[in-house]
């Protein structure tokens, strides 16, 4: 049974604040943006550990929160080379 759009929307909104801060620099569309790509990044965490064989995002707990916390860091790193902005540290 999968998670419901809630619990992935919560996720995805703690991993995108933390990538905020694992990722130096202003991304697309300033804060708001990097919670976007966090929930996104979620996704994308999921789906790439679920493909490697290991659970994805299972539920609102802490394997859940990593899984979309690197989801959202590879997603906000691409987003910022992409954007052209340079790290501000």
């Amino acid at each position: 049974m999968g998670m419901s759009l809630l619990a992935w929307l919560v996720v995805g909104v703690i991993a995108g604040f933390l990538a905020k801060y694992a990722v130096p620099g202003e991304g697309p569309g300033g804060i708001l943006g990097d919670l976007v790509i966090g929930i996104v990044g979620a996704f994308i965490g999921g789906w790439v550990f679920n493909a490697f064989g290991s659970a994805g995002v299972t539920g609102l707990n802490l394997w859940s929160i990593l899984v979309a916390f690197v989801g959202g860091v590879v997603l906000l790193f691409i987003a910022r080379l992409l954007s052209g902005r340079r790290a501000t540290y």
